[in-house]
């Protein structure tokens, strides 16, 4: 079976990541909340759609930050494969 999706170029992937996982955290977490705090009301769906695009909203320019910070912070503790002292 062939693949006939479109391809991004791989500069993209600062991007589309990003709003990948933020689509994917913010609607988990709001459904999560949401049944949590309100149980399966009548309009649920309606009201977890609009509590997630606000979520969403916020987390995507929020990972977008971060991101970088979190990644500089955990490089202290990563050890590159060209960087390991030989043995």
């Amino acid at each position: 079976m062939k693949n006939n999706l479109p391809k991004f170029h791989p500069k993209h992937l600062a991007w589309l990541m990003p709003l990948i996982l933020s689509g994917i955290m913010s609607g988990a977490i709001s459904c999560f909340n949401m049944i949590i705090n309100k149980s399966l009301v009548d309009g649920f769906f309606s009201q977890w759609l609009h509590a997630w695009s606000l979520s969403w909203l916020m987390t995507f320019p929020l990972i977008l930050m971060v991101l970088p910070l979190v990644r500089k912070f955990l490089m202290k503790f990563v050890t590159l494969p060209n960087e390991a002292s030989p043995e």
